[in-house]
């Protein structure tokens, strides 16, 4: 939620609070649809974080990189999205400046924390593939945990790093019906530089590497599977150690995709003169995407379908029910 290479005049001069010209009918109707879409981001996420939380065979290294992903995908869905869409079809910000403040340092932050998830996730499917055996022995459940806890701290840490010791180098702009944050130049490129070049390019990276590799692994399959059952068994790991990485380039790909207009309209706007509208609906694409995410779970894990059937039956509450096969 950042707008760079504007003074606060032009700011207020630009970003005017319009008149709605819409019928009664289609403003409740945007608002049913804006608090459908709440609803489908946190409960959709909710329901994967239950899932991974309650079930023990899903507690795995990657599942908690997902685990991560998921809860800034419901943070965002639950403390972000609301006032956002709000603004949106008010066409004004009609919040205090004190709301428009936490909106815009929990997007930051949890926006932020995704893109990190997502390169630790192309990592860890790097390393499960191309050191299946040393990746197996080095990398825990308790390790990787720490690893997200640590993501989250650091993360927190820069940004009140930001907002604290080099604050005077942004404002928080309140025009009337406005909230936006104005970074000074230099600001704004180191901060695109480390929070998204730099792990976009590790993200696109990796995964090419995951998807040579994958090629590898699919000729090597095909070579296993004619001897022994042992060696299906292998055949039958990397089979599923390729599936994985495929559906979550899949996550990754659609989370870049969202990702990318909004930063690409950003840095643009040195150049070209913002709108409101069109600076919204970039901003809403990239919230979006934790409400996508969760469908993508649904279509591509059977484990995921299942938890939640488990979990609407109510069948968790069960004695041992944590101990149930879920894969």
């Amino acid at each position: 939620m950042t707008v760079m290479g504007l003074n606060q005049t032009d700011q207020c001069l630009r970003f005017s609070c319009p008149e709605r010209s819409v019928s009664t009918a289609v403003y409740v109707l945007l608002y049913v649809c804006a608090a459908a879409v709440v609803l489908l981001t946190v409960c959709g996420n909710l329901r994967i974080i239950i899932s991974v939380c309650h079930f023990k065979q899903l507690h795995t290294p990657t599942n908690m990189l997902i685990l991560s992903l998921t809860v800034s995908d419901c943070l965002v869905g639950a403390l972000v999205m609301p006032m956002t869409l709000t603004w949106m079809i008010e066409s004004c910000w009609v919040f205090s400046a004190a709301q428009c403040l936490c909106n815009i340092s929990f997007s930051y932050l949890f926006t932020t924390t995704s893109i990190f998830n997502v390169a630790l996730i192309a990592g860890d499917r790097y390393f499960a593939l191309s050191n299946p055996f040393l990746y197996t022995k080095a990398v825990t459940v308790n390790t990787m945990c720490i690893v997200v806890l640590c993501n989250w701290f650091l993360l927190l840490l820069y940004y009140l790093v930001l907002q604290y010791f080099i604050g005077y180098f942004m404002n928080l702009v309140m025009c009337p019906g406005d909230c936006f944050l104005v970074f000074d130049e230099v600001s704004f490129l180191v901060d695109l530089l480390l929070t998204f070049v730099l792990p976009c390019a590790v993200i696109v990276v990796l995964y090419v590497l995951v998807f040579v590799i994958a090629r590898k692994h699919a000729t090597a399959i095909r070579d296993l599977s004619m001897q022994t059952r042992t060696s299906k068994s292998t055949a039958d790991s990397m089979k599923s150690e390729r599936k994985a990485a495929k559906v979550l380039g899949i996550l990754v790909s659609v989370f870049l995709g969202c990702l990318f207009p909004y930063f690409i309209y950003t840095v643009l706007s040195y150049a070209i003169e913002i709108e409101i509208d069109s600076f919204q609906n970039v901003l809403v694409l990239v919230y979006l995407n934790s409400t996508i995410n969760p469908v993508i779970y649904a279509l591509f894990y059977p484990w995921f379908r299942k938890c939640v059937k488990l979990t609407l039956t109510l069948q968790i509450f069960n004695k041992d029910s944590s101990l149930m096969s879920v894969l």
